[in-house]
């Protein structure tokens, strides 16, 4: 798998912003575009998972070079019209539209001014399915679309935080998701689905611990879904979600009482109601007190 995981912002001229040596690089050269083109994007690297995005201010023609194999790429248009120019066939791709493709024989390509695109590279033989044959389209409303769109901006946010285990849970959700596109897959109990979405659910609560309010709603809106299909994902896990938020603040608080933080303090910080229920939730879970426990292990 490659060792290459990071974020990269690129503009018409090629510039990157500074990183870390091996956790940021540029994930494709720039394509000679016609003078005066303006293109703004961003590429996210999971191993070897991709998210690029990219918005042009004026239209856009360039030429692709070919190289290797190439890769399963999902290409979705939020706003204007990208035509992609294959050996054999040209498909135009409109607002609101995904097209699931092998990137082998992709030659060139044309935007129209003010297109705002997204693609999703995978590596081949990670799904089954389109690896070589017709493409498959689809609208970009479906819910696995959706979902797998909230994953890709997640991923955004968090690759350069994540450790190599968070990249490669990360890594794993994103593919299981576009397999849900790539099949189809529509309610939420699909067992191919629904390991992915109870993941990337999983990893945004973790994410938003220390914050007021998080819920099930709120995991539910943010992923795109229903709260009865994210309450099935969960389901599958053995561990609804509401608990799960649960039992990873006070793992989290349990850590934090080890670095001399007072008991209040980490029960602010982890969204206890005060500290008389922080103090019987941890109790409950590990028998006993937090002031006891935070005192064994100075």
């Amino acid at each position: 798998m490659s060792s290459l995981r990071g974020t990269t912002r690129v503009d018409t001229e090629c510039r990157e912003t500074p990183g870390d040596a091996g956790r940021r690089e540029r994930i494709s050269g720039c394509p000679p575009l016609l003078p005066g083109a303006d293109v703004r994007g961003r590429d996210s690297r999971a191993w070897d998972v991709t998210v690029s995005d990219f918005h042009t201010v004026s239209g856009v023609r360039a030429e692709v070079s070919r190289e290797g194999p190439g890769e399963l790429r999902l290409y979705l248009v939020r706003q204007g019209a990208w035509t992609l120019r294959y050996d054999q066939a040209e498909f135009p791709l409109h607002a609101g539209r995904f097209l699931v493709k092998r990137s082998a024989g992709l030659h060139a390509f044309e935007t129209a001014a003010r297109t705002t695109a997204r693609t999703v590279g995978l590596p081949l033989g990670a799904i089954d399915g389109p690896a070589g044959g017709a493409p498959i389209t689809g609208p970009a409303t479906a819910p696995e679309a959706r979902l797998l769109l909230a994953h890709a901006s997640l991923l955004h946010d968090t690759i350069d935080d994540l450790t190599d285990a968070g990249v490669d849970a990360a890594r794993n959700a994103l593919i299981e998701l576009a397999r849900g596109v790539v099949h189809r897959y529509v309610d939420g109990d699909e067992p191919a689905l629904a390991p992915a979405l109870a993941g990337a659910a999983r990893a945004l609560a973790d994410r938003w611990l220390t914050r007021a309010g998080l819920t099930p709603t709120v995991l539910a809106r943010e992923l795109h879904v229903s709260v009865r299909t994210l309450s099935r994902a969960f389901a599958a896990t053995g561990e609804p979600a509401t608990a799960y938020i649960r039992r990873r603040r006070l793992e989290e608080a349990r850590a934090a009482l080890t670095g001399g933080r007072s008991v209040s303090e980490v029960a602010a910080r982890w969204q206890f109601a005060d500290s008389s229920h922080f103090i019987r939730a941890f109790r409950a879970r590990y028998g006993r007190s937090p002031a006891r426990y935070a005192r064994d292990h100075q």
